[in-house]
């Protein structure tokens, strides 16, 4: 990771970015502050204003193309990214062989395979990239999560890593993209668990700010979070004996969580989602990982 004012890099590859919001104008930021300086559009034309190191960006997607080895897309859904590729001035127009797009934006797996094959067709490679924290886009802190062949990897890597603190290759085309997916589901589902149980524990009297405390010291930095996927993917036979203990202790005590919400009426679907799945969460029989299938 860059820190200082390197000389722009000159040879291969160049890099562009089309979408300057906070995810694109971040990246392009940190690419510019690893001395890869990328050639940039956005259809707000003051959106490099506040992007240090950023050039002036140019008048189309196309003309980036053109500029460009190594394009990340950085929009908001999957129409936008239709756009930006298949648009009359969009990247495809402005195409020369060898160009490989990153698509950073979150959409659909099948939505990843559809912009391939529109890709293929003029003879340009698709990257998916999902990126995270989107907040540290500015300042070479994201992972790049990343799925396609492993020769088109290869050549995007200079540009990933010079935005990316760390970069994953999942898989092939669309893992990047589900992997994201999935982080984005723990995620979520976790604020939903924490809200679930805050108004549980408050129902009883207690802050949220107190169970912050007791979670934060019993739990840094969420070490538990995958400590049974952990011991699933070891398939340990220590613990793996332990199950019906564990099973047994997580039907108890989702079952007192049910008890305490029913007296104050408090509705708690995460509880009952998980004690009525339990055994299915606690069961080391992971399934196969099977040929990835092209979702298109």
């Amino acid at each position: 990771m860059s820190t200082g004012t390197e000389a722009p890099h000159t040879g291969s590859p160049r890099a562009g970015v089309v979408g300057l919001g906070m995810i694109g104008g971040g990246v392009a930021v940190s690419l510019a502050r690893s001395g890869r300086i990328p050639a940039v559009h956005d259809i707000r034309p003051d959106a490099v204003k506040d992007l240090a190191g950023v050039p002036e960006q140019l008048s189309s997607a196309a003309e980036v193309a053109s500029a460009s080895d190594v394009v990340l897309v950085a929009v908001v859904d999957a129409d936008q990214a239709r756009a930006v590729l298949g648009g009359k001035d969009g990247l495809l127009a402005g195409a020369h062989p060898g160009l490989v797009v990153v698509l950073l934006s979150t959409v659909a797996v099948p939505v990843v395979h559809e912009l391939a094959q529109s890709c293929a067709r003029a003879g340009v490679d698709l990257l998916d990239c999902g990126v995270t924290p989107g907040d540290k886009a500015a300042e070479n802190g994201m992972v790049a999560i990343v799925g396609g062949e492993t020769e088109v990897v290869e050549r995007a890597m200079p540009v990933l890593r010079d935005f990316a603190k760390k970069v994953v290759h999942c898989g092939p085309l669309g893992t990047g993209m589900a992997t994201k997916i999935a982080r984005n589901v723990i995620t979520y589902g976790c604020w939903t668990v924490v809200n679930e149980a805050a108004a549980l524990a408050r129902s009883a009297g207690v802050e949220p700010e107190t169970l912050i405390t007791v979670v934060d010291s019993a739990d840094p930095r969420g070490a538990t979070l995958f400590s049974w996927l952990r011991e699933q993917i070891a398939d340990n036979a220590r613990i793996r004996a332990l199950v019906p203990q564990v099973a047994t202790l997580l039907d108890k005590d989702l079952a007192a969580a049910q008890d305490l919400a029913a007296h104050v009426d408090l509705p708690v679907p995460v509880v009952d989602i998980a004690r009525a799945n339990g055994p299915r969460t606690l069961a080391f029989d992971i399934p196969a990982l099977d040929t990835p299938q092209d979702n298109r």
